[in-house]
């Protein structure tokens, strides 16, 4: 197992690769190292099933000379082993046809500020308090019902990690984090069938998560709630995306607005910023400096300084998610988005939780998981395979776990009557239940 490098030790790296490439001839060059190690154990049915220790280094290198860009890469941090790598991609470079967006994030955008974001929280876990913890996760979830007939099993998992970013602008960034997750997955079985379901927590911090007792017990009533599934009628009803899922329609709405779709003519929100494509009362925005949040960064993945901005205020689409290259491809500036968003906060509309929002929607689908890749980001159309519950009267009736969800993206943001209280924190999209005026429903 290769020993754990401090934070002089991936500077030198980073700079030892930095000054080759000059030296090479290279006109810039931008170097990303990283070090993670951690732990993850797994039960099923109270046995250990797998046991997984990882260790890991690694150091990608970009060069350009001039507008001419190649990069390399290498897992081993011996002095040999990065020159080698910035003389691959110097090599490659040469021979690659220039591109005139090609280049690093404009100096005068590095990251000057580090604020303290509180995102390594190192937890001392061995594996036998990994076993313990798993075990007693699923076996919440097994004794809970006699109906809980099977496991799929219980995991537990404690990561951290280093990196590095640097480039010849002089910038360096550091970023120590980490992330714990705990989770589990069951079956159950009645006279009608068998049904599965999961639950999970994550967090920087060990003691933010749930109990695995929670998470286990949560799994089995989750799991037990889709036995008896029905059907549902054809037709066009209210939808509430749960919100656990709710972050999916989201991300939907990045992927149409990110630079690469846009500057490819591949997106149906080409040419839409600053016009109305959600009601007035949506507000989505990023904010990056979030203590503990699973995306917060203090830079993006040039360098580039992350600012809390919005992206819909009013309904209005105010921005478009940039790196510098997109950027410079629509001749615009990089929105500090190399690498992705960081905590895109959808703000809730009202002060109803999930149950409210299942009064409020009457009748119609709350949709709980959604299956396959039918989503057409360059006209919007969205159809999905999805399982949930019929709703009627206010009140969940049964669950249904074959149907399918169709509509447009464009109609279905426009069509957002309501963001709940019931804030899913666990990812990197923050949001709420979300129910929709209506949806193409058909039994599958």
């Amino acid at each position: 197992m290769s020993r754990e490098l401090t934070k002089p030790d991936l500077e030198q790296s980073a700079q030892i690769a930095l000054e080759e490439a000059k030296k090479r001839g290279a006109t810039a060059a931008e170097v990303g190292l990283s070090q993670s190690k951690g732990l993850s154990v797994t039960v099923r049915q109270r046995e250990v099933e797998t046991l997984e220790h990882n260790n890991d280094t690694g150091l990608g290198i970009t060069v350009f000379f001039g507008q001419s860009k190649a990069s390399s890469s290498t897992s081993d941090l011996s002095l040999p082993a990065i020159r080698e790598a910035v003389e691959a991609a110097c090599n490659i470079a040469r021979h690659t046809q220039a591109d005139e967006a090609a280049g690093l994030a404009d100096a005068d955008l590095m990251a000057t500020e580090f604020p303290e974001l509180s995102l390594y929280h190192p937890w001392d876990l061995s594996v036998e308090k990994a076993i313990e913890l798993a075990t007693e996760c699923e076996a919440a979830g097994l004794d809970a019902d006699d109906r809980i007939s099977n496991s799929e099993g219980a995991t537990v998992s404690s990561h951290s990690g280093k990196r590095i970013y640097a480039n010849s602008h002089g910038f360096l960034g550091v970023t120590d984090s980490t992330r714990h997750s705990i989770s589990a997955s069951l079956i159950a079985r009645d006279g009608r069938g068998m049904q599965r379901d999961f639950w999970y927590d994550m967090a920087r911090d060990v003691a933010d998560l749930d109990s695995v007792a929670h998470v286990g017990l949560r799994t089995a009533q989750r799991t037990l709630a889709r036995l008896g599934a029905g059907e549902v009628k054809t037709g066009s009803y209210p939808v509430i995306f749960a919100a656990e899922v709710a972050p999916s329609l989201f991300g939907q709405l990045i992927a149409a607005i990110r630079g690469g779709a846009l500057y490819r003519n591949a997106s149906f929100l080409l040419d839409k910023k600053g016009e109305q494509i959600f009601p007035d009362f949506i507000h989505i925005h990023e904010q990056p400096h979030l203590a503990k949040a699973l995306g917060s960064a203090a830079f993006d993945a040039e360098g580039v300084a992350t600012r809390n901005r919005d992206i819909i205020s009013h309904g209005v689409l105010q921005d478009y998610v940039l790196d510098s290259y997109a950027a410079r491809r629509l001749g615009l500036t990089t929105t500090a988005n190399a690498g992705g968003v960081h905590n895109l906060t959808i703000d809730s509309t009202c002060d109803a939780d999930f149950d409210e929002l299942v009064k409020r929607m009457h009748k119609g689908i709350i949709v709980t998981e959604t299956m396959g890749m039918g989503v057409n980001i360059v006209n919007g159309d969205y159809s999905q395979g999805a399982a949930g519950f019929w709703v009627e009267n206010g009140e969940i009736q049964y669950p249904v776990d074959e149907f399918t969800i169709a509509s447009n993206l464009q109609d279905m943001f426009m069509g957002l009557q309501a963001v709940g209280s019931d804030v899913d924190v666990r990812g990197n999209t923050r949001c709420g239940s979300v129910l929709l005026d209506k949806m193409m429903i058909a039994a599958a």
